[in-house]
């Protein structure tokens, strides 16, 4: 790659002792309308429409009722904050964030690839995912969720193109939950749970004394996604072609794709009168994107899988919170509305959740790739990694289901504490990048570094008290 003509304030402040120089390229053109770049954030919310919407606020609300909702807003505003810094980077120069992160310390990538590999070799949500089917079908979990495991490796090594077939299977997903919430409001909400919506503002409290105060504070935190999840958002929009990440070619398949050599680093655009004009106009858009996308989805679906439970269940003694308390539900809504809606609900719960199942294997694969493509194996196609990746976190997934491990508890203590330590790293992290390495009229503003600053304490508070407190449960302190 060339550096002439390159203005130096610009360049010189990417550090280049692990990674090279980025190259300057004209930002390209914003589209004219935001629906043209909507799917980041739907991917965004479907994967992370998993086992803690489905059953944490719920089984919340089923306890105590609608007073703890709120934090369910707080908790997906923050993460918006979040997901766009991470996104701020990959906008202004193609580059992921934790290629930026690794231009500080060459293995950054490499611990938060690790981190992420260690919170998912449990495969949770595939295995919820198949609990469901026996519920409407019988069968064993087991095979099941080896099954499955085995066509989520296969959907992602056959398709054309990676990003596009997962932005389908999520829409399909955000689709199908939504028309849950359409028919579920009209059947099986009742009148006295509808009267009662506004006590998520007017008997808002935190209900610690009766759950847990670290149950709560993990149920604020993570509402949406979580760990690992939000840094491959920078993939997922570079490989939608947002700002500068139309540079950049896609993950396709080794089959039926047609692969491409990626750059190991990325671009970055002269701050001159019209890359600001796109600039603006880019992070307006991928602004408007996350709200309408990420955050409308999954509070509206929190919201609602809240006042189900709380219209159907609430009050029930012995109800467990866990996939079986999916089981209870359903057989309460079969009783209130019909068998149908029961039903119905399984179904869309199974495909919720294996469509959480294989967003998550993409992600893990793909942040791996993208960190031994850019810091480890330059030569290598980006392509070829990922796949491999992804069959071999499939194959643990079936080793460990063959094994006989059934949500073992150090595993998920190990997932919960990975979990909020990333995130506190990372929220730390993105501060430093985007201040001092993008130019002075991109870099991060006063409002959202403070932003940042309320999710590094959240997240801090929440990894100090999750290790605390398992770790009492599991020594006896």
């Amino acid at each position: 790659m060339t550096t002439q003509g390159k203005p130096a304030s610009v360049v010189d402040r990417f550090p280049a002792k692990h990674l090279g120089p980025p190259e300057i390229r004209p930002l390209p053109e914003p589209p004219a309308s935001t629906w043209k770049i909507i799917g980041p954030g739907v991917i965004a919310a479907g994967v992370g429409l998993a086992s803690g919407e489905f059953i944490l606020f719920p089984y919340i609300a089923s306890q105590v009722g609608l007073v703890f909702v709120w934090a369910a807003l707080v908790g997906v505003v923050t993460q918006y904050f979040l997901n766009m810094e991470i996104e701020r980077y990959t906008l202004a120069t193609g580059e992921t964030a934790l290629t930026g992160f690794s231009r500080f310390w060459r293995h950054w990538g490499l611990v938060f690839a690790l981190l992420t590999y260690l919170a998912n070799i449990w495969p949770g949500w595939v295995t919820s995912s198949a609990t469901l089917v026996t519920y409407l079908w019988g069968g064993n979990v087991t095979w099941i969720a080896i099954g499955m495991l085995v066509a989520i490796g296969l959907i992602l090594t056959l398709a054309p193109v990676v990003y596009v077939a997962l932005e389908r299977a999520e829409m399909l997903k955000v689709a199908a939950v939504l028309v849950l919430v359409v028919v579920g409001a009209l059947f099986a909400i009742s009148a006295n749970a509808w009267s009662d919506l506004p006590r998520i503002v007017t008997d808002a409290s935190i209900p610690a004394q009766e759950l847990g105060f670290a149950l709560l504070l993990g149920a604020l935190a993570f509402a949406g996604a979580g760990g690992g999840q939000n840094l491959v958002q920078s993939n997922w929009i570079r490989d939608k072609q947002f700002g500068m990440g139309k540079y950049v070619p896609r993950i396709v398949s080794p089959v039926t794709g047609q692969p491409e050599a990626a750059p190991s680093t990325g671009f970055i655009f002269e701050p001159d009168e019209a890359n600001m004009r796109r600039w603006r106009a880019w992070w307006r858009l991928a602004n408007r994107e996350q709200l309408y996308t990420f955050v409308l989805i999954t509070f509206v679906s929190i919201l609602f899988t809240s006042l189900l439970a709380y219209s159907t269940v609430f009050g029930q003694p012995g109800l467990s919170n866990s996939i079986a308390f999916l089981k209870a539900e359903g057989e309460a809504l079969n009783t209130a509305v019909g068998g149908w809606f029961g039903v119905f609900f399984w179904i869309v719960g199974a495909l919720a959740l294996f469509a959480a199942a294989l967003g998550i294997v993409d992600y893990t694969s793909r942040l791996a790739a993208d960190v031994i493509k850019t810091a480890y194996a330059r030569n290598a196609k980006e392509s070829t990694l990922y796949f491999v990746l992804v069959w071999v976190l499939v194959l643990l997934g079936c080793v460990v289901l063959l094994a006989g491990f059934t949500q073992p508890l150090v595993l998920l203590v190990i997932s919960a504490c990975v979990g909020g330590v990333m995130m506190f790293i990372y929220s730390v992290l993105l501060i430093v990048l985007n201040r001092r390495v993008l130019p002075g009229e991109i870099r991060i503003s006063t409002g959202r570094i403070i932003a940042l600053c309320w999710s590094t304490g959240l997240f801090g508070v929440l990894s100090v008290l999750t290790i605390v407190t398992q770790a009492e449960r599991l020594f006896g302190g």
